[in-house]
């Protein structure tokens, strides 16, 4: 049992430092435009608290945030410390840490349906296989999910993770917004055309592949089926 423990903490510890090893590199991956960059850390945010357990998910993202704000180089431009924080584009990156909170929320609310990590590719997982008359079933041989069910239940688990992404998104822009009028001097629409227009698309574009890998990293590893749940 105490084994047992320690090996589920190792791997815990595991899971969130490459998370933040991701979280890293995704924010040097940067492109200038205008006061704030394009990076791929909101695909990457996405994938994290996805994927993860929640209390692992914060951890991460919270971790990394700790550490940029020590003074790693960890933001985008490989920067860091308080002054990347206070900094006129800082509140886009204090709102990725509340984002994760608002999502982990919604997946807290809205509880993955039955049978949505059940089938992967079209072929049972581990745990069944499908039935002459295209019904999944356990190892005993009784019916589980029908396909439909199943189909309809992955339908809604990418519905509900598309939810959690833009949960997020809306309140880093809320935080960005804010933060970028009140240190740059902006009124609300400059603010607006300058930090979060030119990256509306983009960013939709971002989390929706980033729910996408969550969703197939999960199905494709046993053991994060497992911790989901």
């Amino acid at each position: 049992m105490k084994q047992s423990a320690a090996l589920m903490r190792a791997e815990s510890i595991a899971y969130c430092g490459l998370s933040i090893a991701l979280l890293t590199v995704s924010a040097w991956v940067t492109v200038p435009l205008g006061p704030v960059p394009f990076t791929l850390q909101t695909m990457m945010l996405v994938f994290v608290v996805l994927l993860l357990p929640p209390r692992e998910a914060l951890v991460s993202v919270f971790g990394y945030l700790a550490l940029g704000a020590l003074g790693a180089p960890v933001f985008s431009g490989m920067k860091g410390g308080l002054a990347s924080l206070l900094g006129p584009t800082g509140g886009f990156i204090v709102g990725f840490g509340l984002g994760a909170v608002a999502a982990v929320l919604v997946l807290k609310i809205w509880k993955a349906p039955a049978g949505a990590m059940s089938v992967r590719g079209g072929s049972a997982s581990a745990s069944g296989a499908l039935g002459a008359r295209g019904t999944a079933t356990s190892a005993s041989g009784a019916p589980t999910f029908s396909l439909s069910a199943l189909r309809a239940a992955r339908i809604v688990g990418a519905a509900r993770n598309l939810v959690a992404a833009f949960a997020l998104l809306i309140v880093s822009y809320l935080c960005g917004w804010a933060q970028l009028m009140a240190v740059a001097g902006l009124d609300p629409l400059a603010a607006f055309l300058v930090g979060i227009a030119p990256f509306v698309v983009l960013d939709i574009i971002k989390i929706s592949v980033g729910a996408a890998l969550a969703g197939a990293v999960r199905r494709a590893v046993p053991a994060l089926r497992a911790k989901a749940a």
